[in-house]
């Protein structure tokens, strides 16, 4: 009998989803995705929903509390019933599924639970600098380690025996890809963080009239909007909006970046503080190669001009140099390794 090969789905975002489905679309009823957030999310793509693990969900995430956390863990609170749950749902599907692989996108718990549940974990990689005792104890104990994203944009810090079993899927490109609309900006906002502050969004367009700009994400609603301005929201189709613009302007989050690069164009990238200098990390890798222009925090608004002129002028080739196979090539690595570990189960 072909075993089924699990996805664990961080629920931080959207970006590990929005992965995972890409991922699993190599084999829709292969994979399993697991985790909080997902009923009637998965497409063709069975999903265990499990409960939320958080202390309080108003507080949001990584925020342990309790006393004694071992090194090789970063999240293991007392008391939490959701995370009492959680584990028990996750070790008896284990049981019961037998997974020829758990794909762990991303936790260090859930990736040691597997291990020690007797079954082999593909751990996906973050950018940053993951050189902390669990992050490298998680890698060191997966069959495989997963980056979707080009070599070049490795964390100098990063140890040469990770990326020595890393896996690198950086983005391709999207068959799809036109010339865009060259007087056209897209804002790209995800879910990850606060809402972006309109004010700011309505400046920058009220200092370069000649653009329209269009913003999809979270936004604080902006006083007074310029008639440039157009606010959509969350919207689910983002990579049709990526096609349609001149100049995407954004965070250095993975799905993001991935699209930009996937749809070849020009990208402000302004990172996020995220754990692990994840976001900067990326950013800085991007900058080193030419492919962005990179800032360090929102610019004035009589900046804008330049900005987006200096976007326009990167050399496409930069962009061109960071693209790959495509995380839809990793479900079918994926699959390949699920089955040779069989064949040897077998054997």
């Amino acid at each position: 009998m072909t075993r089924p090969i699990g996805y664990y789905v961080h629920h931080q975002g959207e970006g590990h989803r929005q992965r995972a489905l890409q991922v699993a679309a190599a084999a829709p009823t292969r994979f399993v995705l697991l985790g909080t957030g997902l009923a009637g999310r998965g497409g063709e793509v069975a999903v265990l929903d499990l409960p939320d693990d958080r202390v309080d969900a108003a507080t949001g995430f990584g925020a342990d509390g309790g006393p004694n956390l071992p090194k090789a863990l970063h999240y293991a609170p007392y008391g939490v019933a959701g995370l009492r749950q959680r584990v028990g749902d996750l070790s008896t599907w284990i049981a019961t599924a037998a997974p020829a692989l758990v794909v762990v996108d991303v936790s260090v718990e859930v990736a040691l639970l597997a291990r020690l549940a007797s079954t082999p974990v593909v751990y996906v990689r973050l950018s940053g600098a993951r050189t902390d005792t669990a992050h490298l104890e998680a890698f060191r104990g997966a069959e495989a380690l997963l980056a979707p994203w080009h070599p070049r944009l490795e964390h100098p810090d990063t140890p040469d025996w990770v990326r020595a079993r890393t896996r690198y899927f950086a983005p391709s490109r999207r068959a799809e890809v036109g010339s865009g609309d060259h007087d056209a900006v897209l804002v790209v906002h995800g879910r990850g963080g606060a809402p972006i502050d309109g004010d700011r969004l309505a400046a920058a367009a009220s200092a370069t009239p000649n653009l329209q700009w269009t913003v999809i994400g979270p936004v604080t609603p902006p006083c007074h909007a310029p008639p440039n301005l157009a606010l959509k929201g969350w919207i689910e189709d983002v990579n049709s909006e990526i096609q349609k613009a001149g100049v995407v302007v954004g965070a250095a989050g993975d799905g993001l970046v991935d699209a930009v690069l996937g749809a070849d164009r020009p990208f402000v990238c302004l990172p996020e503080p995220r754990p692990y200098e994840e976001q900067a990390a990326k950013a800085a890798g991007l900058a080193q190669a030419g492919a962005a222009v990179v800032l360090a925090a929102w610019p004035e608004p009589k900046a804008w001009p330049g900005i987006i002129a200096s976007a326009r002028s990167l050399d496409p080739q930069a962009r061109h140099d960071l693209r790959g196979e495509g995380v839809e090539a990793a479900g079918r690595w994926l699959v390949e390794l699920a089955d040779r570990r069989r064949e040897d189960n077998d054997a």
